[in-house]
């Protein structure tokens, strides 16, 4: 039978599931013990396989469910606020694009408030939200079953309206890169909609910050080789580095703000 959880790390594993990542000196600080103690009990955690490390901090370990919506706008908020901006500054004025689904992807339609002349189709009602009160843009949403947990529109009739269009760009993320550069997510209704994206636009911009080499899912969106630009904080990979490089994928890091762990 397990030894049961010690109280400070039952509460290390609480604020884990409502924030979706801890780090490690704020946890320090929180509990007012050693940076040591912390990476402790963070590897007892994992031990458990209750939390997944990462760079700076754990993760809610799952590979078959992804982290709730609004936890994730917490992991890496000042990193993925800096691949949007760089992502945004890739569209040129008077272009056509798709944005899926993700806080990251919802980071970049927050950095083209300065465009003009755009025309978004998206499958996210938060970036729907976010740019269809911009007089000079045009946003077209796809239609069909919404998910609740994110405000992703899922299913046949999204990606139908998708594959009526041919634009100039497309802005996807991922939950999760593997080592072999596969691109994973959890919804496989969701994938089908990635899937149509990336098949019918020019051009297509992957954002993802480096949390997303650390983690798992069982779904299979595509593959590296099928980017054309790679915006992130930090690729820590050395494979994935020399496949973009093999593949023709431009790699753009804007730098990490992350502490070491």
């Amino acid at each position: 039978m397990d030894e049961p959880i010690p109280l400070r790390q039952q509460e290390i594993l609480a604020l884990a599931r409502a924030q979706g990542r801890v780090n490690v000196d704020d946890l320090a600080a929180r509990f007012d013990v050693s940076p040591q103690t912390i990476r402790k009990d963070l590897n007892e955690l994992c031990d458990r396989r209750l939390l997944s490390r990462v760079h700076g901090g754990a993760l809610v370990a799952s590979g078959v469910e992804n982290i709730a919506y609004e936890a994730r706008r917490f992991i890496a908020q000042a990193e993925k606020r800096a691949i949007g901006a760089a992502a945004a500054r890739l569209i040129p004025n008077s272009a056509s694009l798709f944005i899926n689904i993700g806080t990251t992807t919802e980071e970049v339609a927050r950095g083209l408030n300065a465009h003009e002349d755009l025309l978004i189709i998206t499958n996210n009602l938060n970036v729907a939200t976010l740019l269809y009160r911009h007089p000079r843009m045009d946003v077209i949403i796809a239609g069909g079953p919404v998910r609740r947990a994110d405000g992703a529109v899922v299913g046949a009739a999204a990606v139908e309206l998708v594959r009526q269009f041919k634009v100039d760009y497309a802005v996807i993320g991922a939950s999760a890169i593997d080592q072999d550069g596969a691109l994973l997510d959890f919804d496989v209704r969701e994938v089908r909609v990635s899937r149509a994206i990336i098949e019918n636009a020019r051009r297509v911009v992957l954002v993802a910050d480096r949390s997303k080499l650390e983690r798992s899912a069982p779904v299979r969106i595509g593959h590296l080789s099928e980017i054309d630009i790679f915006v992130t904080d930090e690729l820590i990979s050395q494979p994935l580095r020399d496949l973009c490089r093999d593949q023709s994928v431009e790699l753009i890091e804007v730098g990490s703000t992350s502490e070491a762990p």
